[in-house]
């Protein structure tokens, strides 16, 4: 018995992956954000162990229109049961955990993949349903077109766009999934009299370093498309990278700008992204023209920087920077506090 005894580091991380597969019952597991000109914040239905949330009622109400189901969570079986699945498999791993036995982590490994397997396949067959099976008397018909939303990226359908992907629950499960694996490796590298002390451990510090980092990261902005991108104020191609603007909202849409002064007219004239909005980055006025947050960004105007819109706006990554850059425009320093209020 003791020959497949797991180590103590496994026997911690597999009790922990439990616990955290507790925490997915409460917590939403998937989300499709919807996103037309008429909703500039977005539309989210949030998919739940037991129930939808988010902005349900508002795509019901839409879907109507194009022969779509309208979503309620009694029609799914699915949310009856996956809650006392999730919590069987929390139990088993920490079952596993405190047996401590090799062969079951093993087992644990393969049983934990087809419950993923099987829950995405089952996913996929209710989207293709949604998308599919509409009413033949709704009010808008578009021969040959479905509304079978992405399984996990974006899809554009008609003026919609709908992005699918794991909410925080799916993260957690992914990481599960990982350090399981992760686990597994280990024990069967030392199983077969493989050293793995030390970089073993440091594998698995690794590992969970990465997962928490990519379970916990926020929108980033996006690289700018020159002559491509268009501003959503003014609606001018975006041709000079030292000024674009992106604001990123609580939902993690992206709006994007040519010039600081469309995207202090935009949030003038759109109180409700403004409270909405998470944050705005500028762009470095020099170098590589890397993308500052605004509230650390030094700004500097000046009727000698000729900005696209007007506002002749320079964001710089250091005070150095900008100082250096008022020596040869004859200008005055402004924040972007002050920006905001006036």
């Amino acid at each position: 018995m003791k020959k497949n005894s797991m180590s103590t580091v496994v026997r911690i991380l597999i009790a922990v992956c439990g616990i955290a597969l507790f925490a997915v019952n409460f917590l939403p597991i998937w989300r499709i954000d919807l996103d037309a000109p008429q909703y500039p914040e977005g539309l989210r239905m949030l998919i739940y162990a037991n129930k939808l949330g988010g902005d349900v009622e508002i795509i019901n109400g839409l879907n109507h229109y194009i022969g779509m189901k309208t979503l309620h969570a009694k029609d799914f079986i699915e949310f009856s049961v996956l809650i006392y699945i999730i919590s069987a498999y929390a139990l088993l791993f920490l079952l596993v955990a405190i047996i401590g036995n090799r062969k079951l982590l093993y087992t644990l490994l393969v049983l934990f993949a087809i419950f993923g397997i099987l829950a995405m396949v089952d996913f996929w067959r209710w989207e293709y349903d949604y998308g599919h099976n509409l009413d033949p008397n709704a009010a808008i018909i578009v021969p040959g077109m479905a509304y079978q939303p992405p399984l996990i990226g974006f899809k554009q359908l008609l003026n919609f766009g709908a992005f699918s992907i794991p909410a925080i629950g799916g993260w957690i499960f992914i990481a599960v999934g990982i350090i399981t694996l992760t686990t597994v490796i280990l024990e069967a590298r030392k199983a077969a009299k493989i050293k793995t002390t030390g970089k073993g451990i440091t594998a698995v510090a690794l590992l969970l370093f990465s997962t928490l980092f990519f379970t916990a990261c926020t929108v980033q902005p996006k690289p700018i498309k020159l002559s491509i991108d268009q501003c959503d104020n003014c609606k001018m191609s975006i041709s000079d990278p030292k000024f674009p603007v992106e604001l990123i909202t609580q939902k993690g849409k992206i709006f994007i700008f040519d010039d600081i002064y469309c995207v202090l007219e935009y949030l003038k004239e759109n109180e409700e992204i403004k409270k909405n909005t998470k944050d705005i980055y500028l762009s470095d006025y020099l170098g590589a023209h890397d993308f500052i947050n605004a509230e650390t960004a030094h700004l500097y105007r000046s009727e000698e920087i000729h900005s696209p819109m007007g506002g002749n706006i320079a964001a710089f990554v250091s005070e150095e920077n900008r100082n250096n850059t008022a020596k040869t425009f004859k200008g005055e320093v402004v924040s972007w506090k002050n920006l905001l209020q006036n």
